[in-house]
């Protein structure tokens, strides 16, 4: 009985080491809503929703995009009370832009987004930005003006993209979903965006990580060729979601579902392979009606596993959280066990 149970420890610290634990991290709980106060998070329009530190207190905190539907977009930080394991959110405050509230507004306001905002360190400062894309397609960087504490940002200005002397506005035809990453791993920021057509577009940086300078725009490519997006509207976030060490894309679209693809290239050039939906508890997220789902990735509760924030058209913002596949549980119960019984727990 007893190599049976060391057997077992020793599978589960292999798991451990080998980083197939992480990967269970897409093995996703029941959906969430996130509240603020005694009552589900609500903003005006589409929501885009992110989570990080905003006034550098230790405890990251909800940064989240609103309008579209016949509202402005606008920025909302919803402060969290709580702590980095309990997170609680009560009232929000609206980002500022020259001292007044950041919006946009592009006449009509009639489109399925209002800003898509990504903090960022883009000029290399040590203070927090905004990247914001907009429903023209178009994406802007709003430089820090004042403390890492307490942000407000500058006016704003649009990315260019083109050589020297004849360089264009930055356009993915519309709706930005745009976010940094160094994709080739040069230590330098580089942008991604997804688009309304369905495609992720590139744009690699030719300049330095505190002045960043694009050049040329490409498609990231699935299979050889470019990559689409089901149903069009692409919301892509990039980073490591199988534990392989390799950045993945993990992408909404308009019916409200969530695509992975696989990096199976290395990290500094990835190779995607065809997508699969993420499930939860078994079953492929898909949002009621056509919500245009907005993921981002993150470490709700800071317990080692990641979680996915989705904003919608209902203006909530849903939460999956990830656990340890039930395997590994088992495994490292068993561990658990061994350890007990030995005393050494």
């Amino acid at each position: 009985m007893l190599r049976w149970v060391f057997f077992a420890v020793f599978v589960t610290v292999c798991l451990v080491f080998s980083g197939n634990v992480r990967a269970s991290l897409l093995n996703l709980q029941a959906e969430e809503l996130i509240q603020a106060g005694d009552s589900d998070l609500q903003v005006n329009g589409y929501s885009v929703p992110s989570y990080v530190d905003w006034d550098s207190d230790g405890r990251r905190d909800l940064v989240v995009g609103e309008g579209g539907g016949g509202y402005a977009g606008k920025v909302l930080v919803y402060l969290n009370i709580g702590t980095s394991s309990s997170p609680a959110f009560s009232d929000f405050f609206y980002a500022e832009s020259n001292g007044a509230e950041l919006e946009y507004s592009d006449g009509c306001n009639c489109t399925c987004l209002g800003l898509f905002p990504r903090v960022v360190n883009w000029d290399g400062d040590g203070r927090k930005d905004l990247l914001v894309g907009r429903p023209d397609g178009k994406v802007a960087i709003y430089l820090n003006t004042t403390t890492d504490s307490e942000p407000s940002f500058d006016t704003g200005t649009l990315l260019q993209v083109g050589q020297s002397g004849s360089k264009l506005d930055l356009s993915v035809v519309a709706r930005a979903t745009s976010s940094t990453v160094d994709w080739n791993n040069d230590g330098k920021k580089d942008v991604v965006a997804g688009s309304l057509e369905g495609k992720i577009h590139l744009f690699l940086n030719q300049g330095t990580d505190m002045e960043p300078d694009f050049v040329f725009e490409s498609i990231v490519c699935e299979g050889g060729e470019e990559l689409v997006v089901p149903s069009e509207r692409s919301s892509p976030a990039i980073c490591d979601l199988d534990g392989d060490g390799n950045k993945d894309i993990l992408t909404g679209n308009t019916d409200g579902q969530l695509l992975f693809y696989q990096n199976v290239g290395t990290d500094e050039e990835p190779v995607f392979s065809d997508y699969t939906f993420l499930e939860s508890e078994g079953v492929p997220i898909d949002l009621e009606g056509v919500p245009r789902s907005r993921p981002f990735v993150c470490d709700w509760t800071n317990d080692g596993y990641l979680d996915i924030l989705v904003g919608s058209g209902d203006g909530k913002v849903h939460l999956y959280q990830g656990v340890p596949e039930p395997g590994t549980i088992v495994l490292l119960g068993i561990g658990f066990l061994f350890f007990l019984r030995r005393g050494r727990i």
